[in-house]
């Protein structure tokens, strides 16, 4: 699936299906040819379908907010509008148009960013305003922006030129640049904020080196080299929870996963041979070309993980499942893949495959929520209940708010938590006076 005129084949969605993960890990959304598909992610290394448009209109582009009901979807019928719909409800809360093809849209609890080759949009997440656009930027056709997830330091960062791998972070609350970084000589091709918004990853073009930042201080890290033979097309880049894993896509087979150790104190012992030649190559820089001691400096992958097949874009995640930590690769063939990533690192164990979007119709008796309407019908009227166009503002508003806040628990059900099982009572049968006030039972917490 591709923008009829839109992205080139480096896009992120040529060649099958867009996919992605949510701010948090928690869930996967998935845009097809029949709509688009969201996906929860349980603790057994399984994935559950929790939504399927099935609109009919091939959706190039969405992203969901966190956990909530909050959706904004592209639609290649309309690769220059965004829509904002509440999914539970299947209402449209509202769509913007813009001056050209949206290449990306990236969300937190705070802001929306919507970013086009050559600008970038910013609206308040509560009520949709544009709150500011960031006119005549480097030409950026792959869209290659990245928004942190935490809103106390929510900074967007883009290219800030089109030949170099300049990065410009801009404040996305108090509206103004923070700051900029000269993270590679050639230009970006993927970033990634870790999840407290304080660390960036960069990637460039040539993608033998990855590079994490501090910001706002500006301050390199950590440099990682992932690999020496050839160069490739970095694809994603994506933080653990935590921060101390970063892991790498690519056009080829294989997943890189890097440790971001803090630096060991100096009178700390190295860490066998690797790290005496580090240490040995730091004592003697200044004898060797700078381009070789740059080498034997950068870090080495902490572990890899082998996809089945190459040539698909693939989307990364780490998380921690019940048996331990997890590498999530999802590609545009539709297919999820779960490695275990174990403590030590080194090769990834294959543990589950999943086939995300099947070609063939749900099966009879299907209860999923989701739309049936013709092909060719209007994104609008593929949605049940008022559209944004029947809407008064202060209905928009309202549908906006529980939208955004419509977060479910995370985790299993616990059978000892009232807020999750009211206790039940058998009924007495010869009542002689109400119960006590505190053994009432407690009705259950809206949904």
């Amino acid at each position: 699936m591709s923008l009829e005129g839109g992205l080139n084949t480096e896009g992120s969605n040529a060649g099958g299906i867009f996919v992605q993960f949510n701010q948090d890990c928690t869930s996967l959304v998935a845009g097809s040819s029949s709509g688009y598909h969201l996906f929860a992610l349980t603790p057994d290394d399984g994935v559950e379908e929790i939504y399927a448009s099935r609109s009919g209109q091939d959706t190039c582009l969405v992203d969901r907010l966190f956990s909530s009901s909050l959706v904004a979807i592209v639609t290649v019928a309309a690769p220059r509008k965004l829509y904002v719909c509440h999914y539970k409800r299947g209402t449209e809360i509202c769509n913007y148009s813009y001056s050209n093809t949206i290449l990306a849209v990236k969300l937190n609890r705070s802001r929306l960013v919507v970013c086009l080759e050559e600008s970038l949009h910013i609206h308040n997440i509560r009520d949709m305003r544009i709150l500011h656009t960031i006119r005549d930027t480097p030409p950026n056709p792959r869209g290659v922006c990245v928004l942190s997830p935490d809103v106390e330091r929510c900074y967007l960062a883009y290219p800030g030129s089109s030949a170099l791998g300049e990065v410009q972070i801009f404040d996305a609350v108090h509206l103004n640049a923070k700051c900029v970084l000269s993270a590679h000589d050639s230009p970006l091709a993927a970033l990634a904020w870790s999840m407290c918004g304080r660390r960036l990853a960069t990637a460039s073009e040539r993608g033998t080196v990855i590079r994490v930042f501090a910001v706002p201080e500006r301050t390199r890290l950590y440099e990682f080299r992932r690999g020496v033979k050839r160069c490739v097309s970095i694809g994603c880049l994506a933080f653990s929870a935590c921060g101390q894993l970063l892991a790498a896509t690519s056009n080829t087979e294989t997943v890189h996963v890097f440790r971001l150790c803090e630096p060991a104190r100096d009178d700390a012992p190295p860490d066998g041979w690797l790290g005496w030649l580090s240490q040995a190559v730091t004592a003697g820089a200044g004898y060797l070309p700078g381009a070789v001691a740059d080498v034997l400096a950068q870090g080495r992958a902490f572990a890899a993980a082998r996809l089945p097949a190459s040539g698909h874009r693939a989307v990364v995640a780490i998380t921690n499942a019940g048996g331990g930590a997890r590498l999530l690769v999802a590609t545009s063939a539709g297919v999820l893949y779960v490695y275990a990533l174990a403590a030590e690192g080194g090769e990834c164990t294959l543990l589950r495959t999943h086939r995300l979007i099947e070609d063939a119709a749900p099966a009879h008796g299907d209860t999923r929520p989701h739309t049936d309407v013709p092909a060719g019908a209007s994104y609008a009227g593929a949605l049940r209940g008022r559209t944004a166009h029947h809407m008064t503002d202060s209905e928009r508003a309202q549908e906006l708010g529980a939208a955004v806040d419509s977060s479910p628990p995370r985790g299993a059900f616990d059978l000892r938590d009232p807020a999750h099982f009211p206790p039940m009572r058998a009924p007495h049968h010869a009542p002689h006076h109400a119960p006590a006030p505190d053994t009432a039972p407690q009705p259950a917490p809206a949904d």
